[in-house]
């Protein structure tokens, strides 16, 4: 089985870093300035309008959702390189959840675009059909959440066991994959999310920000250096870990 080079896990740090930058950039502009801006789940009426009036830019997010689906393809990658010296199939599995992930994301696109051509009169359906589209887009997104979520607590596992990056941000980032998944499961189960949906925000948001910014500043700042490990550790610590 070939070694990888410190080099190739240099790489990926760097990959892993600058993807994490632009996830951060992309994911608040599409979703919070695009799809929240213009879609009222409430009012396809208005929904219809306001994609209508604003289409231009409802493509622009559309595209960054696309940008992103891709870039965590290649962070799922360059993670699983990273933290492959502490064993490479618990790495690959951390690395396949983010995969999962990023295909649901994937699919949910899919429903998004669909829900475009119907509000911008591309079809003959109405637009209560464009407003379930994009609720179609909503349900496979968390689907795919829940699959983000139990990466990111597998990541934190991973990273307090091999302490390849410091053990707070692993507990910090199993916190957050918790948070998704609990997210996830009561949007699935309450009668009325709507009723908690701003204190899930906060349970989503806050440890998810504090642990993934956390964890881009390591691989910036920490990264290069955590990435030169020697043959003789890398087979150590999948000695001990498998």
């Amino acid at each position: 089985m070939s070694t990888l080079t410190d080099t190739t896990r240099r790489t990926a740090s760097r990959v892993a870093a600058v993807g994490y930058l632009a996830l951060f950039v992309l994911a608040i502009f599409a979703n919070f300035v695009v799809k929240q801006g213009m879609i009222d789940p409430t009012d396809a009426e208005a929904t219809v309008a306001a994609v209508r009036e604003q289409e231009a830019l409802f493509r622009v997010g559309l595209a960054a959702f696309v940008v992103v689906f891709l870039i965590d393809v290649a962070v799922a990658w360059a993670l699983y390189v990273l933290f492959a010296p502490a064993g490479r199939a618990r790495s690959l599995l951390v690395a396949w959840f983010r995969t999962v992930y990023a295909v649901f994301l994937g699919v949910a696109v899919v429903f998004m675009f669909l829900g475009l051509q119907i509000a911008t009169g591309a079809t003959d359906l109405a637009p209560d059909v464009a407003l379930l589209m994009f609720a179609a887009f909503d349900f496979a997104w968390f689907v795919g959440l829940f699959a983000f979520g139990a990466h990111l607590v597998l990541l934190g596992i991973l990273i307090v066991r091999s302490h390849i990056a410091p053990r707070f941000i692993g507990i910090i980032l199993a916190v957050a994959g918790s948070a998704y998944a609990v997210d996830t499961l009561a949007h699935i189960l309450a009668v009325d999310y709507a009723a908690i949906g701003d204190v899930m925000l906060a349970v989503v948001a806050i440890p998810s920000i504090v642990a993934e910014l956390t964890f881009t500043v390591w691989l910036l700042l920490a990264g290069r250096r955590s990435s030169a490990v020697t043959r003789e550790d890398t087979s150590a610590l999948s000695g001990s870990l498998s």
